[in-house]
């Protein structure tokens, strides 16, 4: 009988590092459990080609359904399918959110995860080449490094919102996180570091670690109240996969919902208007939230990254680990106030040095830069739920984007603080003009080129939250056995990019899971 000790489903952000910290003991047996393949391909370890990962192989290609706040478009959402998850496909940003976050989590019932008691676990993780201080680390498994090359359209872009009035910012992760700057990536010599680079690599070789790869778990299988093992099809077998101790879902908060839905936990009149046992009556899948971000896109005389998939940046990239090939594109960045009063940002940007427009989809045909501001605290709640009982069909996703005012208004400065930026000398003389931007500073047109020219910033979170569908140390309720350990966990969205949080939360969670005393520093 196939029987482990832990089951994993999922080998994301997450999942590789439960994985590695669980198989730590030789005489625990551990399975991860991946729906994609191995992450081999090339472009996953090249920065600068992550948009060519999109609508790949090992790219789940989900879309949302007609979002209401956005005139009905449906938006392209896309998931990491391969080993390392998301964080084989992501634009490599390491930033942990605001202290804000985890503080009110902490306030709103999720005992444990405070500021101060998150941290030890971001800093546990990390590895960043800046060295140690009182927010960061080193010798951790995940490298954190600044930008090999830096490009010229990034400094102007820096140098004009410093002209604006903005401040500078050396870490976002540190004392503030307000004012612009450069982002630390999550590289090592200038190749991306994935959660399964990190982690995962380096013990593969446990006898006690089984991996799976192109394995479709179906659903857990439920008995007596108790997780004891998944459903899951490879080539074409279906099989179980029993857990003696426990299951961990660690799918992301699109598939993780879904599958604790197909497993008969989740609300009741969904879970019977598709035929499913009822197990548990739980708010699965209500409560996503994410980023929305609009896109301006300028034309200018500079050389951008349009042009760097040259011979020569190859061989520099292969040589000498630098150069345009490195570039994560969205390499600088900033956090900002949409209105006085505000203790924490509301606004984020990330600027990429090349046209980034149509979901980043459209291949650059001049050069270009892109000014994507988003809203960072969305008061907009969307749902994930099931689109058939068949385990192959995609979840129903609605975002509900831009369906609040305050969410409105939030773009609408959001877009207003990039249109002042860009207006700065620093990259007017670097501008030849407008690429894809708004009609005019009104609040009218602002409010409906967000609407038109923005996208997901690929965060989504909160369909397993904490408080509603699993208790602070992430055991669904009233089911034993079973626990949820990715973004679908968060109460609310971080106010940054979420893999860094993500990494934190699975080593949190591996010391809830072995009983393990909660890390102090």
């Amino acid at each position: 009988m196939n029987t482990h000790d832990y089951v994993i489903v999922g080998a994301g952000s997450a999942g590789c590092v439960l994985a590695a910290r669980l198989s730590e003991d030789p005489e625990v047996r551990v399975a991860l459990i991946e729906a994609g393949g191995p992450d081999t391909a090339q472009e996953i370890h090249v920065p600068a080609a992550f948009p060519q990962l999109f609508k790949s192989e090992v790219d789940w290609d989900l879309h949302s359904g007609p979002e209401p706040g956005l005139g009905g478009r449906r938006t392209y959402l896309p998931r990491g399918k391969v080993l390392g998850g998301s964080s084989s496909i992501n634009a490599m940003i390491y930033m942990r959110g605001n202290r804000a976050d985890y503080d009110g989590w902490a306030a709103a019932g999720a005992t444990g995860w405070s500021y101060g008691e998150v941290l030890p676990y971001f800093r546990r993780a990390e590895d960043n080449e800046r060295g140690e201080n009182v927010f960061h680390s080193v010798g951790g498994p995940l490298a954190v490094s600044d930008s090999r090359s830096c490009h010229p359209l990034a400094d102007a872009y820096i140098e004009a919102a410093v002209q604006a009035g903005h401040p500078r910012n050396e870490d976002f992760n540190g004392p503030t996180q307000f004012g612009v700057g450069r982002h630390q990536v999550t590289q090592r010599g200038g190749m991306r570091c994935s959660a399964a680079v990190a982690y995962l690599h380096p013990v593969l070789g446990r006898p006690n670690l089984t991996v799976l790869s192109s394995a479709r778990v179906h659903r857990v299988l439920i008995e007596g109240g108790r997780a004891g093992g998944v459903v899951v099809e490879r080539g074409g077998t279906v099989e179980v996969i029993r857990a003696e101790r426990e299951v961990i879902l660690s799918a992301g908060a699109y598939e993780s919902p879904k599958l604790l839905m197909l497993s008969g936990i989740g609300p009741a009149t969904t879970l019977s208007s598709f035929g499913v046992d009822v197990v548990r009556d739980l708010p699965v899948g209500e409560g996503l939230q994410d980023h929305y971000m609009a896109l301006l896109n300028f034309r200018t005389d500079v050389e951008s990254l349009m042009t760097a998939a040259s011979p020569e940046n190859e061989a520099l990239l292969a040589n000498e680990g630098r150069g345009p090939l490195t570039c994560n594109i969205g390499e600088a960045g900033g956090f900002f106030r949409s209105r006085d009063g505000l203790d924490a940002p509301d606004v984020q940007f990330h600027m990429a040095p090349v046209l980034f427009h149509q979901d980043g989809l459209a291949p650059a045909t001049e050069h270009g830069f892109a000014l994507g501001p988003c809203v960072l605290a969305p008061t907009s709640r969307g749902r994930v739920t099931l689109g058939s009982a068949h385990p192959d069909a995609e979840p129903r996703i609605m975002h509900n984007y831009l369906t609040t005012a305050e969410d409105q208004r939030c773009i609408v400065q959001g877009v207003r603080i990039a249109l002042g930026i860009a207006a700065q000398d620093a990259l007017t003389r670097v501008t030849t003009g407008p690429f894809d931007v708004p009609d005019s500073n009104s609040d009218a047109d602002l409010l409906a080129f967000a609407q038109r020219a923005g996208q997901t910033l690929y965060h989504p979170t909160s369909t397993c939250a904490i408080g509603s569908v699993v208790d602070p140390e992430l055991r669904v309720f009233d089911v034993a056995g079973l626990r949820v350990v990715d973004a679908s966990v968060f109460p609310t969205v971080p106010r940054g990019n979420t893999n860094a949080p993500v990494i934190m939360a699975a080593e949190k969670a591996a010391d809830l899971i072995r009983g393990f005393p909660a890390a102090i520093r």
